[in-house]
């Protein structure tokens, strides 16, 4: 019989197959199967380099066998198995036990296609027990094709292997029907794409990589085009719904009339489109993006002056205990003592104590608080509004659209304002956020000292990890305030920092931080410049009462030096600080650097960041810090964050449906693409919203993206 793309994967592999590939993968059709794309692609001639396989990851490369041995283990019975490999430069060991037979199979000069887990033993690069497959001596296939023919490298598992991917894929297409292609013709021939099976073939079983890269492009194109597509429906879905409008009044006017200094142009700008919007037609769905500083709350917070004005409610979710709690202090001191009663805006959050809870949470639900500021203790069942009129997220990236989605559904189609610090490159907002309205703050308040940036090279120059420690304390010295920022509460317990801050190790590198809060803390408590300082800790294991005590004493000036983990890296404003060392800076991304160094110069003291790190010139690890240290323009680095990392580290796996599911499209390297197929969307969408006269289309978008992720498109 002939496969279809809807075809289950237990009618044309197996049962037992679709099984193995159901649980690694997820896959249940052969759609599911074939867009399984190769990874990247090999040859029989070319070898893998072996220096600088990732340690702790689990690889496939092609190596030449040079050297089999067997020998017997000094403390238990039988045999040891190793393997040497070699790509001509570097060379690893496979090692087996118990296993002599391998040797009959593994023989110097054999090549092949060997995946497992990279280890390190007595420095040494090493697999043990990997999976293989040696390339046979077919004298039927000509020796210069068979040389040349790329051999596709699946993403694989330690319990599938590319090898195992591919014959699968081979077994589906030697039985695949035709494809009905997603692309409008004349699209596709001014783009010069292939027929959606001969790129489907092409990708997976090319005779050379000039046929790969034709195959990948009309793919990265249909990808683009079904994004682009999905994204612009739910952006229609949305104008669909109606909204109450809330327009403003004399609550707006009155808070705006007691503001100690002029909105800055973008503040502004900004505000008016959101005041436009919270008087649509439709729910308001914005996205406002701008630097540490830039006003963003502020203008969050004349939002929710003009949803109040006709008795609405507005409820702002932050992703900490202590921004949260800092959130509420801030909106009530702009407030003012003339309109925050009127207001009664409320803490509610999961740490509070119980009896304190039930009177916020009474209230909320009566509608006496009309600004409620939380944590996610406002998901919670219990929690409920009387008229929910605006939901605000603040640092959206925190946040899955499941929980966003949650704290939606407690008001009848309320506005969504989203808010981040994080600026987001072009290319991302188009691909990722194409179904928000986005606004953007540039300008940053006057009065801002501003921030000089350092990188402290240890490695170089261990000398200067001494210097960094006498600068803090001259810094102190000077009535100011430094914060200490750790990769790690407990170095020596292995313990991360909050919920996975951290970055990964370096490549290459196996252990973990090396400064963790507690090592910071003794070693400040042994240093003679900080005898007579007042040294404190913060992160994210304490409880809540604590945290907001030591937040609130190191804001009021009566902390010295707060060491932290990443607890501190949003919201927390304390003008008197004026220095951020960060310990092995390297362990952190590029936004998350830039992030953290905004707590400081935030008022008329000028701000000292220092990068500490051990990473070697050259590496990625050291670009990513010193691009910090090259610029303050946060949208800059947005794209070298982009450029360095990719965007799957970027995007993060919080956002559901497409967003999180790139297969083949880059953001950056597709930019122009991308746009074509927007633009190529839009037009469709204009002359066929429901997409009748695009069948083909309709039914790819359909099978990309399924109930649940359309659901949770049309709850970001």
């Amino acid at each position: 019989m002939r496969f279809g793309l809807d075809t289950p994967l237990s009618l044309a592999a197996g049962e037992k197959i679709a099984a193995t590939l159901h649980k690694a993968f997820a896959m249940e059709t052969v759609g599911d199967l074939l867009n399984h794309y190769p990874r990247r692609y090999a040859s029989h001639g070319e070898l893998t380099p072996i220096r600088g396989l990732p340690i702790g990851e689990q690889v496939t490369i092609v190596a030449e066998v040079i050297s089999a041995t067997d020998r017997r283990m000094k403390n238990r019975p039988g045999t040891l198995q190793e393997v040497v490999i070699s790509d001509g430069a570097g060379r690893m060991t496979l090692t087996f036990f118990k296993q002599p037979w391998r040797l009959r199979e593994l023989l110097p000069g054999r090549r092949g296609i060997f995946a497992g887990k990279v280890t390190r033993f007595r420095e040494t690069l090493q697999f043990s027990h990997p999976d293989y497959q040696l390339f046979g001596d077919d004298d039927s296939v000509d020796a210069k094709t068979w040389v040349n023919k790329p051999i596709p490298i699946y993403p694989a598992t330690a319990a599938v292997t590319s090898w195992q991917i591919r014959k699968v894929v081979n077994t589906v297409l030697d039985d695949l029907g035709e494809i009905e292609d997603p692309l409008p013709p004349d699209f596709a021939v001014a783009e010069g794409c292939l027929d959606a099976r001969s790129a489907v073939i092409g990708i997976h079983r090319p005779s050379d990589l000039t046929e790969a890269k034709v195959a990948q492009r009309t793919l990265r194109l249909h990808e683009a085009l079904l994004m682009q597509t999905a994204l612009l429906q739910q952006r229609e879905f949305v104008r669909m719904m109606s909204a109450t409008k809330r327009p403003g009044g004399s609550l707006l006017e009155r808070f705006d009339a007691a503001l100690p200094f002029e909105l800055t142009p973008d503040q502004r700008e900004v505000g008016d489109r959101v005041a436009e919007d919270l008087v649509g037609d439709w729910p308001m769905n914005r996205l406002v993006q701008g630097e540490v500083g830039s006003g963003k709350t502020l203008v969050a917070l004349r939002a929710m002056l003009q949803v109040a004005q006709s008795g609405g409610q507005s409820a702002l979710i932050a992703p900490t205990e202590v921004l949260a709690a800092q959130h509420l202090r801030s909106i009530a001191k702009a407030l003012g003592p003339q309109l925050a009663p009127e207001l009664m805006p409320t803490l509610l959050t999961g740490q509070m104590p119980a009896k304190d809870r039930r009177k916020a949470a009474l209230r909320v639900a009566s509608g006496q608080a009309l600004i409620v500021v939380g944590t996610h203790a406002l998901l919670s069942e219990t929690t409920q509004f009387a008229d929910l009129g605006l939901v605000v997220v603040d640092e959206q990236h925190r946040f899955g659209v499941e929980q966003r989605e949650t704290l939606r559904a407690k008001g009848s189609s309320p506005h969504a304002l989203v808010l981040t610090a994080t600026p987001i490159p072009r290319t991302v907002a188009m691909t990722v956020f194409g179904d928000l309205d986005i606004s953007t703050i540039r300008t940053m308040p006057a009065g801002r000292a501003g921030i000089s940036t350092f990188v402290a090279p240890i490695a170089e120059k261990p000398g200067w990890f001494a210097r960094v420690w006498d600068r803090a304390a001259e810094e102190v010295a000077q009535g100011r305030q430094v914060f200490v920022v750790c990769a790690a509460i407990d170095a020596d317990k292995g313990s991360g920092g909050e919920e996975g801050d951290a970055a990964p190790p370096v490549e290459g590198e196996a252990t973990g931080p090396r400064w963790g809060v507690v090592q910071v803390a003794a070693l400040l408590d042994r240093h003679p410049l900080f005898a007579d300082l007042r040294v404190s800790t913060l992160h994210g294991k304490m409880h809540a009462d604590e945290k907001d005590a030591t937040m609130r004493s190191f804001a009021d000036g009566e902390i010295d030096v707060l060491i932290a983990t990443t607890v501190i890296e949003v919201g927390v404003d304390v003008p008197n600080a004026s220095t951020m060392i960060i310990l092995e800076a390297d362990r952190f991304g590029v936004s998350q650097l830039h992030q953290l160094r905004g707590r400081v110069g935030r008022g008329g003291v000028p701000g000292l960041c220092l990068l500490v790190t051990e990473s070697e010139p050259g590496t990625p690890a050291r670009e990513r810090v010193e691009a910090v240290a090259e610029t303050l323009d946060g949208f800059r680095l947005a794209e070298v964050d982009l450029e360095l990392r990719g965007e799957g580290d970027v995007l993060g796996d919080a956002q559901s449906g497409v967003r999180s599911s790139l297969r083949l499209l880059r953001v950056v390297a597709d930019a122009e693409l991308i746009q074509r197929a927007r633009a190529e969307a839009e037009d469709i969408l204009n002359h066929d919203p429901t997409l009748d006269a695009h069948p083909a289309l309709a039914a790819a978008v359909a099978r990309r993206v399924t109930q649940d992720e359309r659901a949770a498109l049309g709850k970001s």
